[in-house]
């Protein structure tokens, strides 16, 4: 396996190959034969380690433009979201069925040497790799970032995460609504003056799976001029809402040893055993008496003392921030989230920086937003190529306008 690995690592490292029979690489823009209903992405290759929304949709995506996606998934469990229902379509959850359309699945145990072993094969052959783990347990199986470089170096490495691959809150869990509290959006929606309402869809989860799928892309156009991979941070942070004594709490049980996790850290034990709440199916049905129950005791404390209690559980969870406290959040700091700027008319500014990190480039210096028309000579001059007469006569004619300050 070895040699055979270190063979493919060899060909990626002499350089972009050209596309041959459908394989690797980005085409060029010469036309080619036989081409005519060949979708974008023919011919490469996602292994796909995600599971639940943002990564799946971002995969799903690729899928749609003719990759070949390979879903891993655990042996006789699978994505989570098999499970979640209802809706079912007969036995298929919809929630799964609506963002895992174009992929082959493979049930692997990535516990196990072997599984890894073929993780490690599978990545060899493949131009993209995408997972949803928490920072840093992948590589301690032997499949994070570093491990797969050293054996397919072409690789473009996704990692989509809660919140970042370090700082405070980077091994947390993290789903949709936590994100979407700490962030803030919740905050921001629903009545005036009413408390905080989650959007009807998961939107931080699909904006993140496009971001992703946007920043693979773009990836793989680096890839063809450099020859090299290169590895792509993408978190949420770029359930239900609980009152506590002085604000809200958003928490994620997504299956059973979760919520058998929060029962124990809300001490609410029989809550486990019951019946009604012995699977996510029937916590769906009894889902009103549920909460009911798990609001009362949410209320008994405060935020503070519940952020403790369920801090290194594993359990996705995080507190509803106004926009004051996101901007704040140690971790929206640490991510580089707010990003300031010296504007030529109002002085320093503060705007929602990049939403994703690549390993092999910086993000391109930080420029203010234009005036308007504060670039039109520059652009007509350096672009076009225009002469100063012919741009003094658009100017008089009123054809193009710069700026001026007034």
């Amino acid at each position: 396996m070895l040699a055979a690995l270190s063979r493919v690592a060899a060909l990626w490292r002499s350089g972009p190959l050209s596309v041959r029979g459908g394989g690797r690489g980005l085409r060029t823009g010469r036309p080619q034969s036989g081409t005519d209903n060949m979708k974008p992405l023919e011919g490469l290759k996602i292994l796909d380690l995600t599971r639940v929304l943002a990564g799946p949709f971002a995969t799903m995506n690729l899928g749609d433009l003719g990759a070949e996606v390979i879903k891993v998934e655990r042996p006789g469990v699978g994505d989570d979201t098999r499970t979640w229902g209802p809706p079912f379509v007969g036995s298929e959850s919809t929630y799964f069925l609506s963002v895992n359309r174009n992929k082959k699945s493979i049930a692997v145990n990535i516990k196990d040497p072997k599984g890894v072993k073929i993780i490690k094969e599978l990545a060899a052959v493949c131009d993209v790799f995408v997972e949803n783990y928490v920072p840093g347990k992948l590589s301690k199986m032997g499949l994070g970032y570093e491990d797969i470089d050293k054996i397919a170096p072409h690789i473009i490495y996704c990692s989509i995460t809660g919140y970042g691959q370090t700082g405070p809150m980077s091994q947390r869990a993290g789903y949709d609504a936590v994100a979407s509290a700490v962030s803030g959006l919740m905050h921001i929606t629903g009545p005036e003056d009413g408390d905080p309402v989650r959007p009807g869809v998961a939107m931080t989860d699909l904006a993140t799976g496009l971001y992703a799928y946007g920043a693979i892309l773009a990836g793989l156009i680096q890839r063809h001029k450099t020859g090299k991979g290169l590895f792509i941070d993408c978190n949420l942070l770029s359930s239900q809402a609980f009152k506590t004594k002085d604000g809200y709490l958003v928490v994620g049980s997504g299956n059973n040893q979760q919520f058998a996790t929060m029962c124990k850290i809300l001490n609410l034990p029989e809550l486990i055993d019951d019946i009604k709440y012995k699977t996510n199916h029937l916590r769906v049905q009894n889902r009103k008496e549920l909460i009911e129950i798990l609001s009362a005791r949410f209320a008994e404390e405060k935020t503070s003392k519940w952020l403790n209690l369920f801090e290194g559980s594993g359990i996705p969870y995080g507190p509803i921030n106004n926009m004051k406290n996101v901007f704040a959040e140690p971790q929206v700091l640490h991510n580089g989230l707010v990003m300031e700027m010296d504007h030529p008319t109002v002085g320093k500014i503060a705007v929602p920086g990049p939403a994703v990190r690549y390993s092999k480039f910086k993000m391109s210096a930080v420029r203010p937003p234009p005036l308007l028309g504060q670039h039109t000579v520059h652009i007509l001059k350096e672009v076009l190529q225009y002469d100063d007469h012919t741009i003094r006569d658009l100017l008089s004619a009123g054809v193009v306008t710069q700026y001026e300050a007034k």
